[in-house]
């Protein structure tokens, strides 16, 4: 088994492809060891000590190194895990009841207005067609959080998530994206 990894604009995450489905559906960020607890895979990841990050997406696993740690030290030990759960097979997610599923409350979503959801809709079909592929191809995903008198409120995830360029990704390309094909829009910020 062959698995590729890609540099993100992030220095301190790579992506990896196993050249296999990860996510059927979704994506999903582990960002502290407790919340990797649900994946035997993220988990074994954080147990290396050094990982700060492990991020889920359809085809990728993107994971980011502490501060300070080197990818040339790391990579090695990553590769190794991520070719011992592939190539056995091994499920993505611990098998469970919904009463062990444990969904942190998230206090950053905003009601949208309900006379705006034609908007809303204009915006949400900009992300998920233009935003969210070109993000997933730099390792990470773009979460729509709200609208609100004209600010758009959008979480980053995976190598997005803490990478310098995030705020010239926001205002740049998405905010102008944004602005462009939809005159509502008179910011867009991240939460």
């Amino acid at each position: 088994m062959l698995i590729e990894t890609e540099a993100t604009p992030n220095p301190a995450t790579l992506k990896f492809l196993p050249g296999r489905k990860v996510m059927d559906m979704g994506t999903r960020d582990f960002a502290t060891p407790e919340e990797a607890e649900a994946s035997p895979l993220a988990d074994a990841l954080f147990s290396l000590g050094d990982v700060q990050g492990v991020f889920f997406g359809s085809d990728f696993i993107s994971v980011t190194a502490a501060p300070g740690v080197s990818w040339s030290d790391l990579k090695p030990d990553v590769l190794g895990i991520l070719l011992d759960h592939f190539s056995a097979n091994m499920p993505l997610f611990r098998p469970g009841t919904a009463g062990g599923i444990d969904v942190p409350a998230d206090d950053q979503d905003f009601e949208d207005d309900p006379a705006d959801a034609e908007i809303v809709e204009q915006i949400k079909e900009l992300i998920e067609t233009r935003v969210r592929p070109a993000v997933a191809n730099d390792g990470g995903d773009i979460i729509y959080r709200g609208f609100d008198k004209g600010k758009v409120y959008l979480r980053m995830q995976g190598a997005c998530s803490g990478c310098p360029s995030s705020t010239a990704t926001l205002k740049n390309g998405i905010e102008q994206l944004l602005k462009h094909y939809v005159p509502e829009v008179t910011e867009v910020r991240a939460v």
